[in-house]
Parts: C-alpha cells; structure tokens; sequence
C-alpha cells in the first residue's frame, strides 16, 4: 500500500501524480496523454451551474471507465433501501431508538453490512437522504463499488477503515468523517479485522460548509482541516467485480482489471475526509441557549434558503459557561428530522441507554427532549462553568420526514421502552407567584 498523503482545503482545486509529468500542462494538449492514459471527466454537477458550484474532476487512466463496465446484472440490495421507501410495518410514529448493531455472525464487507434505518425524500428528484448503520468483518478485496444516487458520509464508530478509491486513499478511525462523492469507484479495507459505523447517503446537492453569518471568518470547521488523497493507482490486479447503485437497485458485472488506475487527476470533485476533533465549537458566554444549528459541520442546502437538505452536526467536548440558562436541548418540536447517533461517550441529554453505536429517530414535529433524570439533573445544576467531556455524538438532520424502514421497525435493537424515559416526569404546576429573585 502507498504510503498515506494528503492534501488539505475544502473544495480547493487540486492536481496532483502519481508519475511525473502525468499531467497535461499548458498547451500539452491531452489528445494524446504522457504515458498511453486517457483522459476522463467526472462531472459531479450540471456542465452549467453557477462557477463556484460546479464540481468537476479530470482523471488521467490506464484505460477509460468504459472499459470497466460490463454487461451489469441485477442483484438482491439485502437491507439496503432507497427513498421513496414506504414498506408495510405496524411501527406507529413517534419518538424512536435503536442500541448497537451487534457483529455479523457471518462474512460481510462494507456493502454487505450496510442496514439502512430511514429513508427521506427521493433520490431520483435529488432530495433527501437515508441513514444506514454498518457492521462487517471483511475487507473489499476484489469487489469496488460506485453509487449514482448520492454520496456518501460515513462515521467510523468502532474500527478503522481505508477507502481505496480513483483519487487516492482515505484512512480514517473513529472521531474522523470521510466523504465519497456521487459516482466515485472505491474499494474498502478493515485494517482491523472489523469495524462499525454510520453513513449518511446524501440524495441532494453536495455537502457544503455553513454559512457563519454574524460569527464572521472563524469557529466551526476550517478548510484547510479537510484532507484530499495524491494520486495512487493500482495495476496487476486480476479479475474482480463492479458493484453499482442505482436508482435504488444494486447491480454487479465482472471487470478483468482494478478500476483504480487513475495515474493523475486534477479538478473539485474528490472524495476527502475530516478530523471532527478539528471542530471548533461555539456558544453562549452570557444566558439562552443556542440551537443547534451552532454545531454544523456540514449542509447540503436545499432550493430553500436556510433550510437543509441534510445538515451534519456534532457535539462535541466543550465548556458549558452560560448562567441562568437549562444547559442540555431544551424539550421541543422541530420542522426538521433528527437521526442522532453516538461515537464516543455519553450524551448529556440521554444519560442513560444511550451507548456508542445506538441511534435514536425524532422526527419532524414530533416532541422530544431530555428524559427525567437529565431534567432533574439540569434543573438543579450549579451554574458554573464545567468543561463537558467523555462525548462525541451527531445528528443527520433534513428538513423531510424520515421514513422507518421494515428493518429499522422489526429490528431486535429497537428499544421498545424507550418512552418510559419521559415516564417519571410530573405536573408540578403551581399558583404561587414567584420571590423577588425571580424563582418560585
């Protein structure tokens, strides 16, 4: 394996070569490209956005992607859905949450132990997303994969994984991101032997940073803390198989050679990944609660301004100052879709029941909030400043409804107790007027 180099900026343009001089330059025309490669755009927006929307990459290859796609055939998705997905299953809406995904008790790589939790929108008009959970134990050898309906976000939780796509390789461990773009061919190894995590398919437009608005140039994530691989093929190989997703359906078809035999490429569309300990928080330093939208890592924006398609958010380790001010998520009902999981540690909110691995679901305009004991809790905090830590959790947030899908709703790690969390709380209502301090 070559040895791990990055480039660093988000949504820079970058070139880079695996061999010198792989790259046309100037007036070095590629109609005949340096080393017999072919050229090969790979357009991830319309030839005709707006200049600083359009995504495009040049990729120079031993041979062109055409010679990589065979005759396709269907094949069985497994628990992989796509929206719009409205399978038949008695779960009624409301507030839900899944523990762990145990190990697979049989051989599955990254594909194979994908379970797809929820689904939203349509992938076929570009909007939504769906959230799967992954658990495997065995590495891509001879399999590649590509997907036409969106990109991906994944969220190592246990395990390392590298990506081995046509830009180059991705490694990342839990506590980092990587993002794999719409139609990138990648390959994924466990260097552990196993690993688990999250994924975020994003159906609409690319993951993009926030705007900060009033907060000015800095806090959240930086640019230059995203990595992008250097060029890295492979030749040799021997015979494998291509995997694609598309339109909500997997096909496969046999390949006689690695389609990660790009030598050089140049351009904005790559796939990258992101140290989520690189985040910069921030929040109140006076009273009020700020919402969520402060932890954004990532948008993918919708035709609305303001208003996600998808937002990645984190919360992570920081210092809690604000006075006079109930610390954790207040109770609330929300336009957005919450899909929330956890990395590391134990969420403030959810102290109990809530482990790494576990997701919950609080849909659009369905109530949620903190149970009974992070309310009694919080309610009688001392107001002082505390450093939160042991915690790294995430929401994949949309501004659709997300969809249970049959798996999600049947599934044995469905915590079907999961409201009694809110059981213990009580009326304690009163008509007696609050002192002159303002308490009642």
């Amino acid at each position: 394996m070559p040895e791990l180099q990055y480039m660093t900026g988000f949504g820079n343009t970058f070139e880079t070569e695996a061999l010198p001089n792989a790259l046309p330059r100037g007036r070095n025309s590629p109609q005949r490209c340096n080393y017999g490669l072919y050229a090969e755009q790979l357009s991830g927006t319309a030839f005709t956005m707006p200049k600083h929307a359009n995504a495009r990459s040049w990729l120079y290859r031993m041979l062109p992607s055409v010679k990589h796609a065979g005759a396709f055939r269907a094949e069985s998705p497994g628990h992989i859905r796509t929206a719009p997905c409205r399978e038949p299953h008695s779960l009624p809406i409301g507030a839900q949450r899944w523990s762990a995904t145990p190990p697979p008790d049989h051989p599955a790589n990254f594909m194979a132990g994908m379970l797809t939790m929820t689904t939203a929108g349509d992938s076929d008009a570009h909007t939504g997303m769906a959230a799967h959970v992954y658990a495997c134990n065995t590495s891509m050898t001879d399999d590649y994969f590509f997907n036409r309906d969106g990109e991906y976000l994944i969220v190592p939780e246990q395990g390392g994984v590298r990506f081995d796509t046509e830009f180059g390789i991705l490694e990342a461990h839990p506590g980092e991101i990587v993002i794999i773009p719409r139609g990138v061919v990648f390959r994924v190894a466990l260097p552990e032997g196993s690993a688990r995590g999250y994924v975020c398919e994003n159906y609409g437009a690319r993951f993009e940073l926030p705007e900060r608005g009033p907060i000015g140039a800095n806090g959240l994530a930086s640019p230059r803390d995203f990595q992008y691989p250097v060029a890295a093929y492979e030749e040799g190989r021997g015979r494998g198989r291509l995997w694609a997703k598309w339109g909500g359906d997997l096909y496969s078809c046999e390949i006689d050679h690695s389609p990660l035999d790009v030598v050089a490429w140049h351009g904005n569309y790559a796939p990258c990944k992101y140290d989520l300990r690189a985040f910069s928080p921030l929040g109140a330093v006076a009273f009020d609660h700020p919402d969520p939208s402060v932890f954004t890592v990532l948008t993918s924006p919708s035709s609305t301004p303001g208003v996600g398609n998808v937002d990645f958010v984190i919360f992570p380790e920081r210092w809690m100052v604000a006075e006079d001010t109930f610390r954790p998520p207040w109770f609330h009902r929300n336009i957005m879709s919450e899909f929330m999981g956890l990395i590391d540690g134990v969420y403030d909110a959810k102290p109990r029941g809530f482990h790494p691995g576990a997701m919950s679901l609080h849909n659009s305009m369905l109530p949620h909030g903190p149970d009974a004991d992070a309310f009694e809790a919080a309610s009688r905090a001392r107001l002082k400043p505390v450093k939160l830590e042991n915690t790294l959790a995430f929401m994949f947030e949309s501004s659709l409804p997300q969809r249970v899908t049959r798996y999600a709703a049947e599934s044995p790690q469905r915590q079907a107790d999961y409201r009694d969390g809110w059981r213990p709380l009580k009326k304690t209502f009163h008509q007696q007027p609050p002192d002159e301090t303002g308490n009642a």
